[in-house]
């Protein structure tokens, strides 16, 4: 569609094969997974800032996590429904592309780190459950989730402006639902080799980054809960990780699938569904994941239903 262009100044999103009657399907599906998305990431936001019950770290942490879900669903998933209310492919300006790109990765970069925090947290509260306390105090955790934000916004300057400064005169229209950065380099006409090697080493870094804490964390709360005599007690303090550690397992394994691999360019179809999963189906999957099993949480959440009853009955 470029014609004799010599780069693109907006974009034309291909979105998803099939019928009308798919989309529609599909529309119906993601509307779904995105509304409870919202309200449950809402839910555990609203509950954790009212209720002194879970002003702790983990609380804190887990609240940031879920504004961190809303964010990254809300930056791309409305744009793709209204895509698949469409007839013909959805258009992008370059200037709202490269917001958006910038956007999921900085978010996403964020998300792990705070991932690799809260694993470190965990561990504190298991191995030296003495002096957690006064190691992960308030002022603690608040610098944690400052620089986890800052990091994650810094991080991702470069590899979007590396991504930008290409120029685009294949063509510009890109096979998936928003502004994929794998089908942006196999747009360009440049020789993307150099920064698709750099841009695999940064994912690296940011992936094994934080997943070395988390492995590490985890092999002492792993060996620690082993040795507590009784089974109520090893119950317990596995139940404070469980909820993190099968979060991680989703969201680590997806993200190597997607992001550490030596060429971006991959194949669309395998790119568009594992996008899917980590903007779709692991933020749903979070409010369930962290509250689900955590009996605190569900007694917290019963408490403050029956205080809003109460207000509306009263």
């Amino acid at each position: 569609m470029l014609g004799n262009h010599s780069s693109a100044t907006e974009f034309y999103l291909l979105g998803f094969p099939g019928s009308r009657e798919l989309h529609h399907i599909l529309f119906a599906i993601f509307f779904f997974f995105y509304s409870v998305t919202l309200m449950g990431n809402m839910v555990i936001i609203v509950i954790v800032c009212v209720d002194r019950r879970l002003q702790s770290p983990m609380y804190f942490f887990l609240g940031h996590l879920s504004a961190l879900e809303i964010l990254v669903t809300t930056n791309i998933v409305p744009m793709m429904l209204w895509g698949l209310l469409l007839p013909g492919m959805q258009t992008i300006s370059l200037a709202a592309c490269v917001t958006q790109l910038f956007l999921y990765l900085s978010l996403g970069t964020t998300e792990f780190t705070l991932l690799g925090a809260m694993a470190v947290d965990r561990y504190m509260a298991v191995c030296n459950p003495l002096r957690y306390d006064i190691i992960m105090n308030s002022r603690t955790c608040i610098w944690v989730v400052i620089m986890s934000w800052v990091f994650g916004f810094l991080f991702q300057i470069w590899p979007v402006y590396a991504t930008f400064q290409l120029t685009f005169c294949k063509s510009n229209v890109v096979n998936n639902f928003f502004c994929d950065r794998g089908q942006l380099l196999n747009l360009s006409c440049n020789n993307t080799l150099f920064i698709e090697f750099i841009l695999f080493l940064m994912a690296v870094f940011i992936l094994f980054g934080s997943l070395i804490p988390t492995i590490i964390s985890y092999t002492y709360i792993i060996s620690t809960i082993i040795k507590i005599p009784s089974v109520s007690g090893r119950r317990k303090a596995f139940s404070t990780c469980a909820s993190h550690f099968t979060y991680v397992v989703i969201g680590y394994g997806t993200c190597l699938f997607l992001y550490v691999k030596p060429k971006q360019t991959q194949a669309a179809e395998y790119n568009r569904v594992a996008s899917l999963m980590v903007l779709v189906v692991t933020p749903f999957l979070n409010p369930f994941i962290f509250t689900l099993r955590n009996e605190k949480f569900i007694e917290v959440f019963r408490d403050v239903m029956k205080r809003c009853s109460q207000l509306l009955k009263g």
